[in-house]
């Protein structure tokens, strides 16, 4: 399932209709696909009111009324806008429910849109789509107001009217749905903190786009089941532990040892073949009665912090994590530039890591090898030099902007964490639940990204199947056992099984 741009999005349609041929039958074909979603929220004997404007979603809009009115549902159309303002497919289709006996209310016509809208038990709002630009204004931003106002069932039809399909906007109003159905494809807003609520639940319908028309247009897409399914590397009956990877995560102090215990202990239930931990005498100590599968190293520290990588070879690892648990002391961040300029292997940079390297970004642009920065929001803030309101308002952009520059993957946690390629390429995942959001979350996505990238697949795939993962055992744990509340880190770690039972790894 691709993620598109409203710019995109209208590409796609135009290739659709007009290389393809496919016409007015897209329209037609949104229109079945969306009443087919209103009639399992709707009975038989509830009144719908459908609100349609003058472009396209309007269109669609005409082709649900018309489909439920034959299927014998109460249907009626309140139409926000003059006639002349209605596109050419929006008047045909217009034409056509009329034809079929339906009733059409236009705007002017209506004394009070609260009373009519109260006699409503469903509300089909399918005004404005994605075509609005810039800010609603009177009469539809009153409507809008209305409708919000209403307490009403609001089903929107591809977006929520007046909001943005796009990043980047925050003066709107919006209708606040309590479902949507998206045509085609989600549109960025879905994902974005300040527009995602908008949205309600929500489901995506195909309506016949062709593959190849997502695949021209757009480099961005949400994680499946099916893709993680089917790239999650199966593994040899004979396979040995050579051949899962040797791994290093080195982070921890005398004060947090337990990032480390996590990182470890989710690298090696992931699957990881061999996993070293190195860090401080007195954080080995406490690790290790609780990992008892994993190898240890003693680096050199002061006052219990990491500070010297002098005697530290990294040539026998495949990949490494450096960062969990690190702190923040004077001293570290000297340690971690050096292992950061030594490791010819693929790296992730996390937690304080990537606050000792924001002073300093050439020196990830620097490295031969892959490296993976896994921010969360304040955290890539401060590497950009911007604010967090700033990056949650665009966070494609900014994600994208700084892999291309600097020649790194982003893993931009969050609600919808967004994993980013240096070429650009993009992919959204949609697992995990509120559990998730406790102190050592990242420690254990960390050590099952660690484990990920040292398996045969790419370096992107295995980002996107570790979000997945991690995200998908939370949401199995608090599905079966647990609730948001009592959800911890360790419980995600032992989860880890559950997920690779259930889709069969």
């Amino acid at each position: 399932m691709f993620v598109v741009t409203a710019k995109e999005m209208y590409d796609i349609d135009a290739y659709t209709m007009y290389d393809i041929g496919y016409g007015n039958l897209l329209m037609e074909n949104a229109g079945r696909a969306v009443s087919e979603k209103v009639q399992k929220q709707a009975k038989k004997d509830d009144q719908i009111v459908v609100l349609v404007g003058g472009g396209n979603n309007g269109g669609d809009g005409y082709v649900i009324a018309r489909t439920l009115l034959n299927q014998s549902y109460n249907v009626e159309v309140i139409q926000v806008v003059s006639d002349a303002k209605l596109t050419d497919a929006t008047r045909f289709h217009k034409n056509l429910f009329t034809k079929c006996d339906g009733h059409v209310r236009m705007i002017d016509q209506i004394a009070n849109v609260e009373d009519i809208l109260q006699t409503a038990d469903i509300v089909v709002d399918a005004i404005t789509g994605i075509g609005v630009k810039g800010k609603l204004r009177a009469p539809l931003a009153d409507v809008v107001s209305e409708l919000n106002a209403s307490a009403r069932f609001i089903i929107a039809v591809d977006i929520p009217s007046g909001l943005p399909a796009d990043e980047g906007i925050d003066d709107f109003i919006a209708v606040k749905a309590d479902y949507t159905v998206i045509i085609g494809a989600p549109k960025l807003s879905l994902f974005l903190s300040e527009t995602a609520g908008y949205y309600g639940t929500w489901d995506v319908v195909a309506i016949g786009h062709p593959p190849k028309a997502w695949q021209q247009f757009s480099s961005r897409f949400v994680i499946s089941s099916d893709d993680f399914r089917q790239t999650m590397p199966k593994r040899s009956l004979d396979a040995h532990k050579g051949d899962h990877g040797s791994g290093l995560v080195i982070g921890g102090s005398d004060d947090m040892p337990g990032a480390l215990a996590m990182t470890v202990k989710a690298a090696l239930r992931t699957g990881a073949g061999l996993i070293t931990a190195g860090s401080t005498k007195t954080a080995i100590d406490r690790v290790a009665p609780q990992c008892q599968e994993a190898m240890y190293t003693t680096l050199v520290d002061q006052n219990g912090y990491l500070s010297n990588a002098n005697d530290l070879s990294l040539d026998r690892y495949d990949a490494l994590v450096v960062g969990v648990g690190i702190g923040r002391h004077r001293k570290t961040k000297r340690f971690v530039m050096d292992i950061v300029r030594k490791a010819t292997c693929p790296l992730i940079i996390d937690a304080d890591g990537l606050y000792h390297i924001q002073s300093d970004l050439e020196v990830i642009k620097k490295r031969h090898a892959p490296t993976i920065i896994t921010p969360h929001p304040g955290e890539m803030a401060r590497l950009l030099g911007i604010t967090v309101p700033e990056l949650l308002a665009a966070p494609f952009y900014y994600a994208h902007m700084f892999a291309e520059m600097y020649q790194v993957y982003v893993v931009l946690k969050g609600r919808y964490t967004i994993v980013t390629e240096p070429s650009g390429k993009q992919a959204v995942n949609t697992t995990g639940n509120p559990g998730l959001a406790k102190g050592g979350s990242g420690d254990v996505l960390a050590g099952i990204m660690l484990a990920m990238i040292m398996q045969k697949q790419s370096i992107f795939q295995a980002l996107c199947n570790a979000c997945f993962l991690h995200g998908m055992s939370a949401d199995l744990l608090v599905a079966r056992n647990h609730s948001h509340y009592d959800l911890i880190p360790q419980d995600v770690i032992d989860g880890i099984p559950n997920v690779f039972r259930t889709f069969s790894c």
